[in-house]
């Protein structure tokens, strides 16, 4: 399975939203809370295109976006072939 990140804070209900789909697919993440680290913010910015809200999804290099791209992938039977190695 490719690596998943995803930037996300701790007051949005979309990044529990994408945390709870990818974790029911027994997918692990790493989790980036932008708002304990500022920092990553920029990072996060500059790796999804100027995007500035979160969830920010990565699986691999891949910049999936946020929950609504995540949730149509899944519904679509995208998600399952995008993970894969």
């Amino acid at each position: 399975m490719k690596p998943v990140t995803i930037y996300t804070t701790p007051i949005c209900g979309y990044c529990r939203a994408a945390k709870n789909l990818l974790s029911s697919k027994g997918v692990q993440f790493t989790e980036i809370n932008v708002m304990a680290h500022p920092s990553r913010r920029a990072e996060m910015t500059q790796r999804a295109n100027g995007r500035r809200t979160v969830p920010q999804i990565f699986i691999g290099d891949t910049h999936v976006g946020g929950f609504d791209d995540i949730a149509s992938l899944e519904r679509e039977g995208k998600l399952d072939p995008l993970l894969a190695d």
